[in-house]
């Protein structure tokens, strides 16, 4: 069985958002839907599971969720589906040859897909994510170059 490359995983549905938290969760952190349920602070597992099956959680327990768990892709399916790309700040951090052998390799992924899908017009929620995520890796490079650009204001501490 291979391993699920978290950083790329798109869901399609807010209920599927929130299935797949829980996965990671459960794959990276070994954290039970108890486990989560008690770092939200809820009473029960059961109102957590009752979101689940309904795919409605209040939004003021969106990030305390994605916190619980470790990834924050509720917060991506609700950018996506407004049809806004979401990248993370930029640090301004020196980028290795192997961060532009990724890029280039989630490049070659992604023309690779999109061949597929305008050849026989099947696998477009997979083209979707892998696009969706190039992009973003895209826009985070630009940002950091510009950030590189233009450093930020280096305070000094004093005692």
């Amino acid at each position: 069985m291979t391993r699920r490359n978290w950083k790329r995983v798109s869901p399609c549905s807010l209920r599927q958002a929130m299935e797949l938290c829980l996965e990671f969760a459960r794959e990276k952190n070994n954290h039970s839907v108890d486990r989560i349920a008690d770092l939200m602070g809820l009473a029960n597992k059961w109102v957590l599971y009752k979101w689940l099956e309904s795919g409605r959680m209040p939004a003021i327990l969106i990030r305390p969720f994605e916190a619980a768990c470790g990834i924050d892709l509720v917060t991506r399916y609700i950018g996506h589906s407004a049809n806004k790309m979401l990248i993370e700040i930029p640090t301004g951090k020196r980028v290795t040859a192997s961060d532009l052998n990724e890029l280039q390799a989630s490049f070659a992924g992604a023309v690779s897909l999109l061949v597929e899908f305008y050849e026989r017009q099947k696998g477009s929620d997979e083209a979707l994510a892998v696009l969706t995520g190039l992009l973003e890796d895209v826009a985070w490079h630009r940002l950091n170059v510009e950030k590189h650009r233009q450093p930020g204001l280096e305070l000094e501490m004093t005692s």
